[in-house]
């Protein structure tokens, strides 16, 4: 079933990266010209930018905004209340992200409920169509990545600082280290692997994001928020040209795959 589904496709992908075909008729050999193209239209190499724009926003912040979090919840957050407050972190997994995605349209339009909030606390002045916006449609949507991955960073590390030992805690507020000082000096270094773990899919979920953008921007405004999953549904199914929507998918998966390589080689020696 694997094969079936995951590596043939994967090979079928990089044989038709060296033809040009519509998806119909006959193909025609060509070689490298697609990976040629992919590098010479800026509108391809855009959305790999926006990609890595991507990372920052639904990988590092997620992932950094989870450890504080989890961090606070390990210290305050016990008992029932503590797993009533990971539920609700971690309900946007649990949400489709087609729903997800038209939820968050509604509430960034022009008439929606931020805009409206912000205009009752005195701040009309900067209300506008988040996502229509070429400067803030990007980070609109990274918003929303946010939402969705911070709780399965959150539960992810909240789990794994449970089983760090309470007698380092004591220890350190023994010798008067403050919060900070014991979330750099424990909490970080013995939870390397578990970030590791967060970084791998949050990494993947954003270079190959294309559920919310396609929902909530379609690519839009012009090719702002275009990201290369979105291109290569355009270009395979809207433009007919497989050859090169499977060149851009190649190019994609090898960028995952160096992004992705130096993170589990850490995971390794840090279980080492």
């Amino acid at each position: 079933m694997y094969a079936v589904f995951v590596l043939v496709p994967i090979l079928l992908t990089i044989l038709y990266s060296f033809y040009h075909w519509n998806g119909v008729g006959p193909m025609t050999w060509v070689g490298l010209k697609n990976y040629v193209s992919v590098f010479q239209n800026p509108n391809l190499i855009e959305t790999v930018f926006n990609a890595f724009w991507l990372v920052v926003w639904f990988s590092f912040i997620p992932v950094g905004l989870g450890l504080v979090v989890a961090s606070v919840m390990h210290r305050v957050a016990t008992g029932r209340f503590g797993a009533i407050a990971r539920t609700v972190l971690f309900l946007p997994q649990v949400i489709a992200l087609v729903a997800a995605g038209i939820i968050w349209g509604w509430l960034l339009a022009l008439p929606g409920l931020i805009n409206q909030i912000l205009e009752a606390i005195g701040l009309g002045a900067i209300t506008r169509a988040w996502l229509g916006d070429f400067d803030w449609a990007l980070p609109s949507v990274g918003v929303i990545g946010i939402w969705i991955l911070l709780g399965f960073c959150t539960v992810l590390l909240s789990t794994a600082m449970a089983k760090i030992d309470p007698a380092l805690y004591e220890s350190a507020r023994l010798d008067g280290s403050s919060w900070l000082q014991e979330f750099l000096a424990i909490t970080v270094p013995l939870l390397r692997y578990e970030i590791g773990v967060c970084l791998t899919v949050t990494v993947i979920n954003a270079i190959a994001a294309f559920d919310i953008v396609y929902v909530t921007t379609a690519g839009g405004p012009g090719n702002s928020t275009a990201v290369p999953g979105l291109q290569i549904y355009i270009l395979a199914f809207t433009q007919r040209a497989v050859g090169l929507a499977s060149a851009l998918a190649v190019m994609l998966m090898a960028l995952v795959i160096v992004i992705i390589l130096p993170i589990q080689r850490l995971n390794r020696e840090v279980s080492l």
